[in-house]
């Protein structure tokens, strides 16, 4: 009888079949408490899905008493009758509009900040901590013979903790964060100029709306005791018609007369009733609070007299649009050089300390130090490509600041046309101002007692407040297009360095600018200009009936 020799299967067929088998035993006896912890994972993640949740009616409510309340604190109360200073410094410390790009100009700094500090290299510190069920046990299998080599072992721990502290400068990132940072500092100044071209719009804004308010402040007054003469002399001509005193053609006529008055009264008071909101909503005044101006006597009609080839010159060198714009050209230049050394390779070198608590390891801790370089070759193929469109982009730049220097100076010979304009508009009305009152005097020394005659006296006194009211308008524009002409040439109400200050310090540094820009108009013209001069231009003689 021939015995068989018995032949060991290799070790690693042996280990296979075992796992084969123990998967398929995990198949079929699946723990039920993996199955629960799964089923209750399932629930809990399709209970965390967001939906929509609307505010509440008592949040909308307590947001918008917030807002009231922020919108108007910190402000220095109004104590007095306001002057046109005072109106000028209230909306550059207190508009909303102003404050909001002071905040965007803030914001630009922080982060400028936030870019010079990816100028830095990067320390970075880590720590972790790891643990097992199982040993990270492993074996090795031949690669000719398909046999295991060697028996399986393990060097590392089940629980393991590491610490590194790594120093790393990476020079391509260095050099794309320095013409970032360069472009953020642009961008800051840009928001500056955004800044002053809001202060200027406003100054404009608010000396048309100061003169606005001064005369509806001082026709307001005037206008109820008119339509109560109206109302009176109406009702007579009705007691008159029913009476029988008169033909009916004529009472007719008469009452269409005295309601038409009445009707552009009305229309006179809704018109004086919005011009002392505007000015508050620049001012940042509570609504609805009741406030007095405080005029100067003599109102002195505005001009400015600088020669037109200077006035060119101040406007390109000072408005803040073009200084705008030559910020972006330099913006474009660094993103010129930004794109061009991001073609360069990566040179990053690294420093650090290591900590593994394996106990398995020789040396726990060590240092290390290493130096890596990487490019991305296929750059090389786009350099043309690149550098055309970073050229393109320059030369937007460029023709965008010649057409809006163009612009600009269109806009001086405009403004100053305008200004000229105004001047002769505010005159011409000055002089049926003063008809008009005259007429009012002698109309009121002839008037009869009689329906007749109060007509006359009511059409007269109607017409008198009118002509008034069309003056004082008249002056608004005036003083809003000298306002555009300030703005034009880019001249600033107060320097930089009061913005921030108090309400003194803020008229003071208007009223500080204001003189000197009328001796800059006095001493480059013909010596006839000057903003606060009075003359033929004095707005005098102005009677309040």
């Amino acid at each position: 009888m021939t015995s068989r020799r018995f032949t060991p299967l290799p070790s690693i067929i042996l280990r296979k079949r075992d796992a084969e088998v123990n998967s398929s035993t995990v198949a079929v006896r699946t723990p039920r408490p993996a199955l629960l912890a799964l089923s209750l994972a399932v629930i809990w993640l399709s209970g965390c899905a967001i939906k929509p949740t609307p505010f509440t009616d008592a949040e909308r409510t307590q947001t918008a008493q917030t807002d009231r309340t922020s919108m108007f604190a910190q402000q220095q109360p109004v104590t007095g009758p306001i002057t046109l200073d005072e109106a000028m410094a209230r909306a550059i410390r207190y508009n909303l509009d102003h404050r909001l790009k002071m905040m965007e100009e803030a914001l630009a700094q922080k982060q400028l900040d936030l870019s010079n500090f990816d100028l830095l290299p990067k320390l970075t510190a880590q720590a972790g901590y790891t643990t097992r069920n199982h040993e990270l046990a492993s074996s090795s299998t031949n690669v000719f013979t398909n046999e295991q080599s060697l028996a399986p072992s393990y060097s590392t721990d089940k629980n393991d903790r590491t610490a590194d502290l790594s120093f790393s400068w990476n020079l391509l990132d260095f050099g794309v964060s320095y013409y970032e940072a360069k472009e953020q500092a642009d961008h800051v100044l840009v928001l500056e100029q955004r800044r002053r071209k809001v202060v200027q719009l406003m100054m404009q804004q608010v000396r048309e709306a100061y003169w606005q308010a001064t005369g509806a402040q001082r026709l307001r007054d005037r206008i109820g005791p008119l339509l109560d003469q109206a109302r009176t002399a109406l009702n007579d001509s009705r007691q008159a018609q029913h009476e029988n005193l008169r033909s009916p053609l004529d009472t007719l006529n008469y009452q269409h007369a005295l309601l038409d008055l009445m009707r552009q009264l009305e229309e006179i008071r809704d018109q004086l009733e919005e011009a002392k909101p505007r000015l508050a909503s620049l001012m940042n005044l509570e609504p609805g609070k009741d406030y007095t101006l405080a005029p100067p006597k003599d109102f002195a009609a505005p001009s400015f007299d600088m020669p037109m080839e200077q006035m060119e010159e101040t406007a390109l060198e000072r408005r803040p649009e073009l200084v705008e714009a030559s910020y972006n050209e330099r913006i474009s230049v660094n993103e010129t050089h930004k794109a061009m050394a991001k073609m360069l390779p990566g040179i990053e070198f690294s420093l650090g300390t290591h900590y593994d608590s394996n106990s398995f390891l020789v040396y726990n801790a060590w240092r290390a130090a290493g130096i890596s370089v990487s490019w991305n070759l296929l750059n090389l193929l786009n350099v043309k490509n690149i550098r055309g469109m970073a050229n393109a982009q320059l030369e937007v730049a460029k023709t965008q600041r010649l057409a809006l220097s163009m612009a600009v100076l269109t806009q001086v010979h405009v403004a100053r046309t305008d200004l000229s304009a105004k001047q002769r508009q505010f005159d011409l009305l000055k002089q049926m101002n003063d008809v008009d009152q005259q007429i009012l005097e002698h109309t009121h020394n002839a008037t009869q007692a009689n329906a007749s005659g109060k007509l006359e006296e009511i059409r007269a006194a109607t017409g008198a407040m009118m002509s008034e009211l069309r003056l004082y308008q008249s002056y608004g524009e005036l003083e809003n297009a000298y306002g555009q002409m300030l703005a034009t040439l880019g001249l600033d109400p107060v320097p930089d360095s009061v913005n921030g200050h108090d309400l003194a310090s803020l008229q003071q540094s208007i009223d500080g600018e204001q003189q000197r820009w009328a001796a800059l108009g006095h001493a480059n013209g013909d010596g006839a200009g000057n903003t606060a001069g009075a003359g033929s231009n004095a707005v005098n003689g102005v009677k309040t009936q």
